[in-house]
């Protein structure tokens, strides 16, 4: 076997080969060999049919492919999260989604090469490997024909991406002709998908689902924020584009604050700092949309909590987030059941909203309501919390939003307008935080190859505070108020133990880079004549070590710099005796 063959390197290059296999079926590397539904994998975990038997109640009545793992507890939840409550009274068709837990220890076929394409994802779109999504379709109508009187089923995709605008789009398309034509046509759909290119961002993607095509893009870490680049049908070679997504991940934030908007830099602030949130709604479609504009509204910084879109009485963890024996858990939650008026009745915020209509005229003014004026989910709309919020409020915004529902501005465009104010208000917050966590960084002089990378300083947040004076948020927000007290309430929130733990992950990889950069450019062959066998056996051991760990942590390494190293490994093992040789190149580090 020649040294090429046995290179570290090469698990990257396989990588890199399945994802564009991936990409072209018919291209050099349709050799490899992708899995059947391997394509699928990357899109869906799978698609269930959830109906509703007179003697079961709900239930899973179709997983495809057939062959996709659920475990008991996955699919109950999925049975009671795919249907909405009782009272919520959704006739006709309905569309929600909801978030739950995963049931640990299942492996995925192209776990590794999925894991390279999110890599490019800004922070907040990056897949939590704990969590699934499921995007619903509803129906119930009246059918004499059936004992209970009505037809009632949902058809769920269920993935581990956060792409409600995509998946959204995706069953208005297939849902109502699947209720009409069942099974086969589900088959259909799901073959359709096993063709789709991998969810590759900064790609325009073209998707095809049964007869349409949907062309979207999905962002990447580089883009700037709040810029979105517009998917349109500009040449003629697209006139059978049918579906041009905007976005792949946004939902109608106007729209969805629309009826709390008085309060919007409260909620701004309550979920800045991971504060436990409940949103009453009178249906699911209410509740995950007002919850995934809630977690949305910090952009560009994640959202590190547990948030929950649609959360009914019959979830896994119903007892260990109502429990009364301990604070509430820093989770938003989504509801519609009456029940939870008086279950969570302890929780120091809950947002109460009704039916989400975009108003003719400009909204009366709401004011904060007390907890205790909240007795069941027919309380009036609102915002019950004793919270005082640390900035002063914001009458600009208010005002911009008032006027453009006077003028009847288009909802999409009074949405760029919220999205753009809390972009700024994030950015003009977390800017001194990335000013500060950036001069924790060691200075590249002090990076050696022949000793271990140096280590980041300690976070001081009696030095950070320090910075705040000159170079804080007042450089670029004209907000008053105690900025202070919210950067201390924020750095003991899981928010920030998120951020600093992926800004610190990125850093450190970041001086690993930088060390591997300076062994390519010292002269090993010429260090290993002026030291023993032993010296040079280690150090080959440990050249191997770092080509695995750059590939093992997706180091931001060029590919130059990885082949320039294993050619210096290569050729400090050919200066070595013959038997040394041998032993070398069949040792495989792990």
């Amino acid at each position: 076997m020649s040294l090429r063959e046995r290179s570290p390197g090469g698990a990257v290059e396989a990588g890199e080969d399945a994802v564009a296999a991936l990409a072209e079926p018919d291209g050099p590397n349709r050799c490899l060999s992708l899995l059947p539904w391997d394509r699928f994998s990357a899109w869906l975990h799978c698609v269930c049919v959830v109906g509703f038997d007179l003697e079961l109640g709900q239930a899973v009545e179709v997983i495809y492919p057939p062959h996709s793992k659920l475990s008991d507890k996955e699919k109950t939840n999925i049975c009671y999260l795919s249907f909405p409550d009782s009272n919520s009274g959704c006739l006709g068709d309905t569309q929600f989604c909801f978030r739950f837990r995963r049931s640990p220890g299942r492996k995925v076929s192209l776990c590794c090469f999925l894991d390279q394409l999110d890599r490019d994802l800004p922070v907040y779109l990056k897949k939590d490997p704990a969590y699934y999504y499921g995007y619903v379709y509803f129906r119930q109508v009246r059918d004499k024909s059936l004992k209970r009187g009505y037809f009632q089923k949902s058809l769920v995709l269920i993935s581990k991406l956060p792409y409600v605008h995509l998946f959204r789009t995706m069953l208005k398309q297939i849902a109502p002709e699947y209720f009409e034509k069942s099974e086969a046509f589900l088959e259909a759909v799901c073959s359709d998908v096993d063709r789709w290119p991998p969810p590759i961002p900064g790609k325009i993607l073209h998707l095809p689902i049964m007869g349409i095509i949907m062309k979207l893009r999905i962002p990447t870490y580089r883009d700037k924020p709040g810029t979105t680049p517009i998917v349109q049908n500009i040449h003629q070679a697209d006139a059978q584009i049918s579906v041009a997504l905007p976005t792949v991940h946004e939902v109608d934030l106007f729209r969805c604050f629309c009826p709390v908007f008085f309060h919007i830099q409260m909620l701004w602030e309550l979920v800045l700092l991971g504060e436990p949130l409940v949103v009453m709604a009178p249906s699911p479609s209410e509740s995950s949309e007002t919850v995934l504009a809630l977690v949305s509204c910090i952009s560009p910084l994640k959202y590190c909590s547990d948030f929950r879109p649609y959360f009914t009485i019959h979830d896994s963890e119903f007892k260990e987030y109502t429990t009364r024996t301990q604070a509430p858990p820093s989770v938003i939650l989504g509801v519609t059941n009456p029940f939870f008026a008086k279950t969570l009745q302890h929780w120091p915020h809950i947002i109460r909203i009704g039916d989400i209509k975009l108003p003719g005229d400009v909204p009366k003014q709401v004011k904060v309501k007390k907890l205790k004026n909240l007795k069941t989910l027919d309380s009036k709309p609102g915002v019950y919390t004793s919270y005082k919020p640390y900035l002063n409020k914001d009458e600009e915004i208010v005002k911009q939003l008032q006027k453009g529902v006077q003028q009847k501005r288009p909802t999409e465009a009074q949405s760029v307008i919220l999205r753009r104010y809390f972009l700024e208000l994030t950015e003009s917050f977390i800017i001194p935080l990335e000013r500060y966590v950036a001069s924790l960084m060691p200075l590249q002089k002090c990076i050696s190859p022949w000793k271990s990378p140096p280590q980041l300083r300690q976070f001081s947040q009696d030095d950070f505070m320090k910075t705040l004076e000159k170079a804080g948020p007042q450089l670029t927000s004209g907000l008053k108020g105690d900025w202070i007290g919210l950067y201390r309430h924020f750095l003991k929130s899981p928010n920030f133990d998120g951020w600093f733990r992926s800004r610190q992950k990125e850093m450190t990889q970041k001086l690993e880079a930088l060390h591997l950069e300076a062994l390519c450019n010292e002269n090993l062959v010429f260090w290993s004549q002026k030291h023993t066998e032993v010296e040079t056996v280690d150090l080959v051991l440990k050249l191997k070590n770092k080509l695995l760990q750059a590939d093992r942590e997706q180091l931001p390494v060029k590919t130059d710099t990885l082949k320039k190293l294993q050619t210096h490994i290569n050729d400090i093992i050919l200066a070595l005796p013959d038997d040394l040789q041998d032993i070398l190149l069949k040792t495989g580090t792990t």
